[in-house]
């Protein structure tokens, strides 16, 4: 297909403009003219352009693109690296930040919820970023902290504060940890996000409301791969998800 058509297809289905984001969304790096082969990943690491590239790619669609906010904006080092490849190959590069963690089917915290068996009920938070909903069934702390292991495949880091059980769960992926104070406004028994900061595991302890950490990269691993398997099935692409390993 045109690559400027499936530019307007996913900018009319994730509506970057509504967003105050840290980095432009869309097609950040121009590559060849017809897409057929659709890669999604994470991060536009240099790991994900050399596999992405093995693949035949004509397109890489990424969570996390190569260019934001209070960079100098000078191709050199690792940034020429990843630049250098797409170009020297021809590949589009597709990244959508915020619009993929808030769209209602797509986005990171929409596609967690599917996978998790969670209702979402209600937005919160900064750009309504943050989703409020319930488990199928109340849930022990120590219960739900197993299943999210068992979802992402990796430890998670959980302050766990009472006995009771969770009824009203909070979550946002990434590194969402300053959205806590709106989650236990919200009313809810646990936060549930990637990444971990120091005032959190204090906030927790003296508010009684659980916090969960899962891994900033673990838990944004289904946008991408969403809006990859949408654009495949409407366009007729070949599509593959790859996941380069990331602790973080």
């Amino acid at each position: 297909m045109d690559r400027d058509t499936l530019s307007h297809w996913m900018n009319a289905e994730l509506q970057p403009e509504r967003f105050k984001d840290y980095c432009p969304n869309g097609l950040q790096v121009q590559g060849k003219a017809q897409v057929q082969r659709l890669v999604s990943g994470v991060t536009a690491s240099l790991a994900l352009i050399e596999a992405a590239i093995a693949a035949q790619a004509d397109a890489i669609v990424v969570h996390h693109g190569l260019f934001w906010r209070q960079q100098d904006g000078r191709l050199v080092g690792w940034l020429r690296e990843r630049v250098a490849r797409l170009l020297a190959h021809d590949i589009n590069l597709y990244a959508y930040h915020l619009p993929l963690d808030a769209h209602a089917e797509l986005g990171n915290n929409a596609q967690w919820a599917q996978r998790m068996g969670w209702s979402v009920d209600s937005r919160f938070g900064d750009q309504q970023l943050g989703f409020l909903g319930s488990p199928a069934a109340a849930i022990s702390a120590q219960d739900l902290v197993q299943a999210l292991e068992s979802q992402t495949q990796q430890p998670a880091r959980a302050v766990l504060t009472t006995q009771r059980a969770i009824k009203k769960i909070a979550w946002c992926t990434g590194g969402a940890q300053s959205y806590f104070e709106d989650a236990i406004a919200a009313g809810a028994d646990v936060f549930i996000t990637g990444e971990m900061s120091e005032p959190q595991a204090h906030l927790a302890r003296e508010t009684g409301v659980h916090f969960i950490a899962c891994g900033h990269h673990a838990t944004e691993r289904f946008g991408a791969q969403a809006l990859g398997a949408r654009a495949a099935a409407v366009w007729g692409l070949q599509h593959e998800f790859i996941d380069i390993a990331n602790p973080a």
